[in-house]
């Protein structure tokens, strides 16, 4: 047991203790330079009979209609109940300053009772963002992420063959109006806001140009002075900004996943002094019926007679153990690992000394 609680956590402490200074570019987000999402709904062809069933799915029948009309084919009041096509759901995100022309990569998704998009080809769809304007086009070939095999008993389905990807699957047709050059000033949005930490990059930032050319504004805003930092234009500034390296500060946190057990404590977590005491109770309980049959040739009925075997076990656990101050991390890790239980019983261990007050850190439960 102790060896899987220092495995989990030896994994993760050295990065954390040795993290050092990081990039700028690695803590914030610049003002303006952000991603958009586009959407579009289109039709897969080509599946091997894993399509949707067009009676519980009539939007494929639909969307298929209307594309076969658009490329000259009268289907009207036409009967055709094609396996092989599916109704999806096309997504992906604009990166920054992309042109007119650029490739970026899409993910397709199964909105019927499609079984598997593998081998599909996706039709020329129009991806739409939150403006409503076409931004892009997506067609080609799909990646399906799993598997399906299965017969007239049983079913087999590795993965999730209804979604998939197409590397560079759609093209860029219009470009997002933004003029980058005529900013006066940029905003840097820390992921994680921090007081200290933004004071530090402020602080690094007027430094490395030898000027105030950076101001804090609060704990998750600096923002950049662009003229004083007379650079040749905004993308000159961010360029020189972004690679300054940092030490960044962070709450101290400990964040636990009750489905898999996992415990991961940053290196500022500190325990009071506080004593423990951990055990388990095991209520067994079995049912042991006797059949009772009456004497031959004796008048009578077969009855049942119920017989319960009832046990109570307590497994010997911790007794009462001393948790000593915390001055670091490793000491609060070797105080822990001492009580020698399993990483799931840690985690109550743990609910519990925050519950107590001893935990001076950010408890989260995922």
């Amino acid at each position: 047991m102790i060896r899987t609680i220092c495995l989990i956590l030896c994994l993760v402490f050295p990065v954390l203790a040795t993290a050092g200074t990081v990039r700028i570019k690695d803590l914030v987000e610049f003002d303006g330079v952000r991603g958009n999402d586009l959407v579009g709904y289109g039709l897969v062809v080509g599946l091997n009979g894993t399509g949707d069933g067009l009676r519980n799915a009539p939007f494929t029948e639909e969307i298929m209609s209307n594309i076969l009309e658009r490329l000259g084919v009268n289907v009207t009041g036409e009967q055709f109940r094609p396996k092989n096509v599916a109704a999806v759901f096309v997504t992906a995100t604009l990166p920054p300053f992309s042109r007119a022309g650029s490739k970026i990569d899409i993910t397709i998704s199964a909105i019927g009772d499609a079984k598997s998009l593998l081998g599909g080809t996706l039709v020329m769809t129009p991806l739409n963002a939150a403006d409503g304007e076409i931004y892009a086009v997506a067609q080609g070939t799909i990646i399906a992420g799993g598997a399906t095999a299965g017969g007239d008993g049983a079913t087999v389905t590795q993965g999730v063959p209804t979604a998939g990807v197409i590397p560079s699957g759609a093209r860029v047709e219009r470009e997002i109006e933004f003029d980058f050059t005529q900013m006066k000033s940029i905003r840097l949005a820390l992921r994680s806001p921090d007081f200290t930490t933004a004071e530090r990059i402020e602080r690094a930032i007027n430094r490395d140009f030898g000027r105030v050319v950076s101001r804090m504004l609060d704990s998750g805003t600096v923002v950049l002075d662009i003229a004083a930092t007379r650079a040749l234009s905004p993308a000159h500034a961010l360029g020189r900004v972004e690679n300054i390296n940092v030490e960044p500060q962070r709450k101290a946190r400990v964040v636990v996943d009750q489905a898999s057990g996992t415990i991961v404590m940053g290196e500022d977590v500190r325990i009071s002094r506080v004593a423990v005491s951990q055990g388990n109770l095991t209520l067994r309980v079995a049912e042991d019926p006797v059949v009772v049959q009456p004497n031959p040739f004796a008048e009578g009925q077969t009855i049942v007679v119920p017989r319960t075997n009832a046990a109570i076990q307590e497994e010997p656990g911790i007794g009462l153990a001393e948790v000593a101050d915390g001055t670091s991390l490793s000491e609060v890790v070797s105080g822990l690992n001492a009580l020698g239980v399993s990483p799931r019983d840690m985690i109550d261990i743990l609910k519990s000394i925050n519950a107590a007050g001893a935990l001076h850190a950010e408890f989260l439960v995922r």
